[in-house]
């Protein structure tokens, strides 16, 4: 009988592979944890470009103002917006066939976007307003972290620029505000007025209508000779989404926390009280809806009650107020004060829309949303069919 083969030894099996040793994985940990925060700095450079239409808007709505003063690149202007890009009076190339015109503006920290593009299934107004009513609709970005008066300034010039090259496309003029929007298309009209009332003295002199432009002539954003103001008489609607025309609560509380903080007088409440005071001059506006240069020039304009300038609706103008609230309950002191969770209910109203006293010629249409806050106002099928029924 034959002998049984052996089996193999193991001489004749393939060495196991040696992995690293304990001391190089310690040097690859070691780099890698010291690569982490570049790229991290990386992801965050990458994602800031990718949505940059987001967060540029966010840093000027925080720190516009600061970023203008500087004059850094990342200072947003005023302007019409098209295709991500901002696009002149001229470039707009209106046609006479539509003959009305809607202008929407954003709030704080927001830009175009918000009225053209997002989620399934949410309703943007602006492109689907487009399609389904004969107007042409337009877009305006501005820097939101500058004073509401200087952006209503600005708009009021633009509005007249707009009008002037295209009288046909803009016989009816509609405005449609969300948040501070509606702040500055009411400071915008506030201006309007102011300039109406100069060029009506002026053309009451015996020789001026001859003279040349002034130093303290208005300009357009071109920085040519502000030559009519009359977009006013050619507004039919001013739509205010969600609007604090008496102020957000949100900036009271945080102008009462900086005072008090400053008063305790302290190391470390001075520390916090300035890191607070660092916000932009647009969202310290929103405390008492400052709409004019005089409120936030005044020497009291850090009162706990600042004097602060009334500003009326535009005559023959229609104006729609729609407010919205977190609660079924929408005629509650809780929901007056808290309203859509930004924007109490009582503030958007506002004391000056519901005045008895309005002359005959100012039409005002109040329409409360319930159970909606102060974004879906702008993602909302209800708001919608209400805005394309009455444009």
């Amino acid at each position: 009988m034959a002998d049984a083969p052996l089996p193999p030894t193991n001489d004749d099996a393939p060495l196991p592979e040696k992995g690293p040793s304990r001391l190089r994985r310690a040097a690859q940990a070691v780099s890698r944890a010291a690569r982490l925060p570049f790229d991290g700095l990386g992801y965050l450079y990458r994602t800031g470009q990718e949505n940059k239409h987001f967060t540029l808007p966010v840093l000027n709505g925080a720190f516009g103002d600061q970023l203008a003063s500087r004059h850094d690149p990342r200072a947003i202007r005023l302007s019409f917006r098209r295709h991500d890009a901002d696009v002149s009076v001229s470039q707009l190339r209106l046609s006479a066939e539509r003959r009305k015109t809607v202008v929407f503006l954003h709030g704080l920290m927001g830009d175009e976007y918000i009225w053209q593009t997002g989620p399934e299934p949410a309703v943007r107004y602006g492109p689907r307003l487009q399609q389904e009513v004969p107007v042409h609709c337009l877009y305006v970005r501005y820097n939101t972290g500058l004073h509401i008066s200087e952006n209503g300034r600005t708009l009021h010039h633009l509005l007249a620029e707009l009008v002037a090259a295209y009288p046909e496309a803009t016989e009816e003029l509609v405005l449609v505000g969300h948040s501070m929007g509606g702040l500055v298309i009411r400071s915008a009209g506030h201006y309007a007025s102011v300039s109406t009332k100069h060029e009506e003295a002026g053309s009451s002199g015996s020789n001026e209508e001859s003279q040349p432009a002034t130093e303290n002539q208005e300009l357009t954003t071109d920085n040519s000779p502000l030559t009519t103001s009359n977009w006013p008489s050619r507004l039919k609607s001013v739509f205010l989404l969600g609007v604090p025309n008496e102020g957000s609560f949100l900036e009271q509380n945080s102008h009462l926390t900086s005072t008090v903080l400053r008063k305790i007088n302290l190391r470390p409440t001075r520390f916090i009280s300035g890191l607070l005071d660092k916000r932009s001059n647009g969202i310290k506006d929103l405390r008492h809806a400052r709409l004019v240069d005089e409120d936030w020039l005044s020497p009291h304009a850090d009162d706990l009650l600042p004097p602060r300038t009334v500003v009326p609706p535009l005559p023959g103008v229609h104006y729609h107020v729609l407010v919205a609230s977190v609660l079924k309950s929408v005629g509650s002191a809780l929901a007056d004060y808290f309203g859509d969770g930004l924007v109490g209910t009582g503030s958007a109203r506002g004391t000056i829309f519901g005045d008895p006293a309005l002359p005959l010629d100012i039409y005002v249409s109040t329409r409360t949303f319930a159970q909606q806050h102060h974004g879906t106002l702008l993602a909302n099928e209800e708001v919608y069919q209400y805005l394309r029924e009455q444009v």
